[in-house]
């Protein structure tokens, strides 16, 4: 069985090029919000957290030969446990990187943390579009009532993400549910309903909406600001999904002989 940690776009398209390997796949995404897991290619989703000692016991209980992280690139505490539970299973552990967002523009700023860039988003601007999800919501929610400015959280539209912004005190209105990659006219609507004077965004790539979120941004003429990936592309992470298929299948080929 190979150990698939998805939850992103290109979890099905990794369960498709780990289907030739004749291997079982089970694919471990964190929540249970409709996706396309590869269920076609044969993959069976399971949904829930889990640390490190859950996932070492789910190798141990599931025989896992591998494990396959494509989970989001900011997931960071996710790729340590996973990597941690590998070696300790002592089996595989690779992971696919998307690539960075190649976008230019002369109001992009980068910001190494989310305290950051929640005080430089605030400086810039009117009411603030928090694109990041809902793991880091409290830098901004208190920012936002420091400034006494706005700020409208985009987040998926499941019971966890919802109650995580009522908890941080967002209203109805400052909730914005729903699940991306957003067009350039979905990105410039939000903008232009809620008077958004500027944008915060992870570095989540094309495949992220990341290049539709500047352009959108561009048109409308407000600043972005960019929270910076997690330092450390650590050994056995691949730019490219076909790259790690075919050194994991030299993996499996090699602890069979």
């Amino acid at each position: 069985m190979i150990l698939l940690l998805g939850g992103t776009a290109e979890t099905s398209a990794m369960a498709g090029l780990l289907a030739p390997l004749g291997r079982r796949t089970l694919a471990l995404t964190a929540t249970s919000t409709p996706l396309d897991t590869g269920q076609a290619h044969g993959a069976v989703r399971r949904a829930g957290k889990l640390d490190k000692d859950g996932l070492l016991a789910l190798i141990r209980d599931e025989g896992a030969e591998a494990v396959v992280d494509v989970a989001h690139p900011y997931a960071a505490a996710l790729h340590a446990n996973a990597r941690a539970a590998a070696d300790e299973a002592d089996i595989p552990y690779l992971a696919y990187s998307r690539p960075e967002a190649r976008v230019e523009y002369e109001m992009l700023y980068h910001a190494e943390s989310h305290q950051a860039a929640a005080e430089l988003a605030f400086s810039l601007g009117g009411a603030v579009l928090l694109t990041t999800g809902s793991r880091n919501l409290t830098q901004y929610a208190r920012m936002a009532r420091h400034t006494g400015k706005k700020v409208v959280a985009r987040v998926l539209d499941d019971p966890e993400s919802l109650r995580a912004c009522q908890m941080e005190g967002f209203n109805e209105d400052e909730i914005i549910a729903g699940r991306g990659p957003f067009s350039i006219e979905a990105n410039l609507e939000h903008i232009e309903k809620y008077e958004i004077g500027a944008l915060v965004t992870k570095d989540s790539g094309a495949a992220g909406g990341v290049p539709e979120k500047i352009e959108a941004a561009r048109r409308a003429r407000i600043p972005v600001v960019m929270v910076s990936r997690p330092a450390g592309q650590a050994q056995g992470t691949f730019a490219d999904m076909e790259s790690l298929v075919a050194e994991l299948r030299r993996r499996l080929g090699r602890s069979s002989e």
